[in-house]
């Protein structure tokens, strides 16, 4: 019985050290990837709550970073929430405006744009650049996260970046 009540105090301490380490960034991933403050929050939530029922199977060892690994899962959560009926009926502008400050990167109406046009992006772009301009996580990172290779993450972005920029010239074609 100790060793049981010892292990789980290892484990309680170690979610909690994840949620102070990553806590902020995976809400911020979780709102920009869902445009909506509370559906990120429960999102965020649920993501700890994964975490905890399979700490058991994150393997260090295996060269995975506790960062790409719950960002998978709060990728994965944000999936979820997304398929739902409800979902479909978020307003992202809307959205913006009740997120409060500190959660939001931009601080001007242009930024607030580019943020909109991200969150516009289709999910498998929206996802690369969410992980590596906002998250600064590495292409090895985001591969490991999203369960993918890194060649796969770097055309993404690279697509994502040619389909941002379609979207702020206002979709006027390089010729």
């Amino acid at each position: 019985m100790e060793h049981a009540a010892a292990a789980e105090a290892v484990k309680a301490r170690r979610l909690h050290g994840w949620v102070l380490d990553y806590g902020a960034v995976i809400l911020r991933t979780c709102f920009l990837y869902l445009a909506d403050r509370a559906l990120a929050e429960d999102a965020a939530q649920d993501t700890f709550l994964k975490a905890w029922e399979k700490m058991d199977q994150f393997d260090e060892g295996r060269g995975t970073s506790e960062k790409a690994w719950l960002m998978r899962i709060a990728i994965n959560t944000c999936h979820d929430y997304h398929r739902s009926r409800w979902f479909r009926h978020v307003d992202m502008k809307k959205a913006l405006e009740d997120l409060p400050p500190r959660y939001l990167m931009a601080q001007d109406p242009e930024q607030e744009d580019l943020i909109l046009d991200i969150m516009a992006l289709p999910r498998k772009h929206k996802e690369v650049v969410l992980l590596y301009y906002y998250q600064e996580m590495t292409l090895e990172e985001i591969a490991t996260a999203l369960g993918i290779r890194p060649s796969t993450v770097h055309y993404r972005l690279k697509k994502a970046r040619a389909l941002l920029k379609q979207q702020l010239t206002g979709g006027a074609h390089e010729g």
